[in-house]
């Protein structure tokens, strides 16, 4: 079972490079990930040795990413190196690989800077419909708290789908995040007029967020829910100083509507200017189930199933388990773990019957051991 199969891992060789990398490691080994290294090399130099330099160094440096890698325990393929435009290169090669996430750095910086993405990272999230995580300048990826803000949108609810998955895997405190947006016009005849139109917007759009919230299975995260008013990235940035985020997820296109190329304003201005390391989604989830079908050994099964249920993959879990009891109608295990998959899915009714099935066949393996030792006593 894989939920993230292949990392992209885009590197610039430069003074942070060796931070993205370990938090690439350290990304892969909490999901079982294959990291693919890429670098991109400029198309522009014009002398054969210099580019024939440059290009002997850059393979060297990958080989010593991916030997850094294998030695970590992890799956690497083969380093890519490629020439042109590196966010082109870069996007294509997401897509020729079937990556499920790029990473890379946010790009080099100075202190004091206002943006703190650079242009490369900035143009890959504008360019790739896959997901982006971008680790910032000196943050070790270390998730405690992740933040996922929200407006309802398509790309909000795909973005807080993988962040309840990350927030699972990571063992992580999750925030969710509703700005409700206050009119400031000057069209109201009073300053009391537009507070009462504010309250009632307001009071709507926690409306609209409890109905949203419902739509997802939150069991086993622990989550907090905020909806203040106001500019929604001045409040997103706000939230991520004040509760110490050390990953905002988000969506890239969004309610608002006021695109440059497919990237929400909202979005765009969080992004420059976040201090934490993030991801964004556009068209396609980070997390993606992957079963291995194939699988026949009941106590894999078990494992796998499990492990499902830990992920909140429930109805995928109940269907490993099933499998279990086709092998052997008599496994407690399966029946303990289809009882607690169905509490989880809220049913239950079909959760007692599994509870019931596992201590009736407890209680018939009790009795026919204490009928055997009753017999060999007898027989003594």
């Amino acid at each position: 079972m894989k939920l993230l199969d292949k990392i992209l891992l885009a590197q610039d060789f430069s003074k942070s490079s060796p931070n993205v990398v370990s938090s690439a490691i350290e990304l892969a080994k909490i999901f079982q990930s294959t990291i693919i290294p890429i670098h991109v090399l400029p198309d522009d130099i014009m002398n054969e040795k210099v580019r024939s330099f440059l290009n002997e160094t850059a393979m060297a440096k990958l080989e010593e990413t991916a030997n850094l890698i294998k030695s970590e325990g992890l799956v690497v393929k083969k380093p890519l190196l490629m020439v042109g435009s590196s966010y082109e290169a870069i996007t294509r090669a997401a897509i020729d690989t079937n990556a499920n996430l790029i990473l890379l750095g946010s790009g080099e910086t100075q202190k004091g800077d206002t943006f703190r993405l650079g242009t490369t990272a900035e143009r890959i999230i504008q360019k790739s419909e896959k997901p982006v995580f971008v680790i910032k300048e000196g943050v070790l990826l270390n998730v405690h708290h992740i933040l996922c803000p929200v407006d309802f949108s398509e790309a909000s609810k795909r973005a807080l789908k993988n962040a309840i998955t990350m927030a699972r895997r990571f063992k992580s405190e999750l925030t969710i995040l509703s700005v409700c947006e206050v009119s400031k016009s000057s069209w109201f005849p009073s300053d009391d007029d537009m507070e009462t139109e504010n309250d009632s917007r307001c009071k709507h759009h926690k409306e609209n967020f409890e109905a949203f919230l419902k739509e997802f299975n939150l069991s086993d995260v622990t989550w907090t829910k905020e909806s203040p008013r106001g500019n929604p990235s001045e409040k997103i940035l706000s939230t991520v100083s004040r509760k110490m985020i050390d990953l905002l997820i988000m969506g890239t296109a969004g309610r608002t509507g006021l695109n440059r190329m497919l990237m929400g304003s909202v979005t765009e201005k969080v992004i420059r200017e976040v201090p934490c390391s993030f991801l964004t989604l556009k068209s396609e989830d980070v997390i993606s189930l992957q079963l291995e079908t194939h699988i026949r050994d009941i106590e894999e099964l078990h494992k796998t199933a499990m492990k499902l249920i830990e992920d909140g993959f429930y109805e995928e879990a109940i269907g490993h388990l099933k499998a279990c009891l086709t092998i052997n109608d008599m496994h407690v295990p399966a029946y303990k773990g289809l009882a607690k998959a169905y509490t989880k899915l809220n049913q239950p009714e079909k959760a007692k019957m599994y509870k019931m099935n596992a201590t009736d066949i407890m209680d018939k393996i009790w009795y026919q051991k204490i009928e055997e030792e009753v017999r060999k006593l007898r027989g003594s």
